[in-house]
């Protein structure tokens, strides 16, 4: 058997003219699943999933947009922005539905399981929760972080949320009460936030670590150091490994339950910001200081997308690298 030396050749997403700071997946839908991105333009963007192609842009920001988010359906889009808004939008159609005033740069948007309630945060310290067929309602509020929330997610079925702050800590919070459930306390600020609600396990990054802890004890399943300071990192959804990024424009994957180190992939030009898998963990998106969007294969010559791998039944000895058809790149 020929050993096969296959190369990973991410698709590049181009599009955006500043970095790219978050970004989110929606679940699958019947027309597949679908990535909306922020940046530092202002302008949000939609693309189809699995190959990046590009759908639609979200005008109407004024300034940065921090967060990004899709309901699992791929019916609705939120974003976070510098202009002390959050926006939601209709990802069909690409309209504005509901601008929501801030008191400050908001940072993150989330949607509940039902897609009826939005929970933001940002620099203001304040957790809100709208509610979206009352949008002229004024929002239940969350306070008791001590600096700019950086992160908020619901989790526990929508019953609790969990948020992320300058504050070097991650609280969780009990909806009804508004209480602090726990708290976890950090040596550096988290720079990410992942929530798994398969399994209840929390991504965390903060300085060189990637951190996985119980979403609902907080309790430390395990940690791992990487070679730099990580920006962000995904746990694959069948849990076989996690993706970070970073300081050093480089993609990490690990093996989740060995903790190894099994590839390092540079594609980007800047530090990587975000990095998210796919529903199906069929890929990684990741998200880039160079302005640009990534997506890169779990299984590295698997033709999926717009990957195709093709093997020559004669391969010869001498030529023992596998002939892989790069994709195009993708314009918006």
């Amino acid at each position: 058997m020929v050993s096969m030396a296959m190369r990973q050749t991410p698709l590049t997403c181009s599009g955006h003219t500043r970095p790219v700071v978050d970004l989110a997946f929606s679940g699958i839908t019947p027309y597949g699943y679908f990535l909306i991105s922020a940046c530092k333009d202002g302008k949000p963007m939609l693309r189809q999933g699995d190959t990046g192609d590009w759908i639609g842009t979200f005008l109407g920001h004024k300034g940065a947009v921090w967060g990004a988010t899709l309901n699992k359906e791929a019916t609705k889009a939120a974003t976070a922005a510098a202009d002390f808004t959050a926006k939601v939008w209709d990802a069909v159609t690409g309209d504005e539905v509901l601008t929501l005033a801030h008191k400050h740069i908001v940072k993150s948007v989330n949607f509940t399981e039902d897609s009826n309630y939005l929970l933001t945060g940002g620099n203001d310290k304040v957790l809100r929760i709208y509610d979206l067929s009352k949008p002229e309602a004024e929002p239940q509020e969350i306070a008791g972080h001590t600096s700019a929330i950086k992160k908020a997610l619901w989790c526990n079925n929508d019953q609790q949320i969990l948020s992320a702050a300058d504050d070097k800590t991650i609280r969780l919070w009990d909806k009804n009460t508004k209480e602090a459930v726990k708290t976890l306390s950090f040596d550096a600020s988290v720079s990410s936030m992942e929530y798994i609600p398969d399994g209840e396990i929390l991504v965390i990054t903060y300085g060189k670590t990637v951190a996985f802890h119980n979403a609902q004890s907080l309790d430390l399943i395990k940690s791992v150091d990487a070679p730099a300071s990580i920006h962000s990192a995904s746990l694959h959804p069948e849990k076989d490994f996690f993706v970070a990024g970073g300081d050093d424009f480089k993609l990490y994957k690990y093996d989740y339950t060995t903790k190894e180190e099994l590839e390092s992939y540079k594609g980007h030009f800047g530090p990587v910001h975000c990095v998210r898998f796919s529903p199906d963990g069929e890929l990684y998106a990741s998200g880039s200081e160079d302005g640009t969007l990534r997506l890169w294969q779990t299984a590295v010559g698997k033709t999926y997308g717009l990957w195709k791998c093709v093997l020559p039944e004669e391969l010869s000895s001498e030529n023992s690298e596998a002939l892989y058809c790069p994709p195009a790149e993708i314009k918006a």
